[in-house]
């Protein structure tokens, strides 16, 4: 997720955690070639190593010893991991730790919590059931559990409203502007209707059929 916007950039249905971050960089690296941007998760999942994976190069040979094989982060990046220390249900400690990047300036770029995701996931269980732990409203085929999922990302970005998002209106009576992420993203320029996201067609990309 986007922290700027809201707006939910991908979204992935794994067995394994770690297998979901290497899809997700995976995805995100299309948006950005060159570098990660900077990015807050919690320490599972191998994040970091997924992170390598999708955008870390292998350093030039030096001419001496044995040549390099693994990939290297580069000193640019920004990444930060927080741990959250529980006891059962209780809340312990918080610990934040800067796995790439300027401490001071990871730190004051991103924080030092997940709030925003944490707050999306708690929207996504209260709009899709599948997602809500202990209950008998989970999915039995996975392509359903990724239909639903989809389906609420959609919701969520192009017709729900964000209460931090609205804007100063600029038509009389009117005091704000209800703004989706979809809006914040300046992918459109209004809230979309549900029937407007059912019934839009997404044109498909062009084929070269030379």
């Amino acid at each position: 997720m986007d922290v700027d916007t809201r707006l939910r950039m991908g979204c992935v249905v794994a067995k394994a955690e770690s297998e979901a971050a290497r899809c997700l960089m995976q995805m995100l690296k299309q948006a950005h070639p060159d570098a990660p941007p900077a990015l807050a998760t919690d320490a599972k999942g191998g994040y970091a190593e997924a992170i390598v994976e999708a955008w870390g190069e292998v350093p030039a040979y030096s001419g001496r010893g044995r040549p390099p094989t693994r990939k290297r982060p580069r000193s640019d990046w920004q990444y930060l991991q927080v741990q959250k220390i529980r006891s059962g249900s209780r809340l312990i400690e918080v610990r934040t730790e800067v796995i790439f990047g300027d401490a001071q300036e990871v730190v004051a770029l991103l924080g030092k919590h997940t709030a925003y995701i944490e707050r999306s996931q708690l929207t996504s269980r209260q709009m899709n059931g599948r997602l809500v732990r202990k209950t008998l409203s989970f999915s039995r085929a996975l392509r359903r559990l990724v239909a639903s999922c989809l389906w609420e990302d959609a919701v969520y970005n192009w017709t729900r409203a964000h209460q931090s998002l609205r804007a100063p209106s600029s038509i009389p009576g009117r005091k704000w502007d209800p703004r989706t992420p979809a809006v914040a993203a300046g992918l459109t320029d209004r809230p979309w209707s549900v029937r407007e996201l059912l019934t839009s067609v997404v044109p498909p990309k062009a084929i070269n059929l030379a």
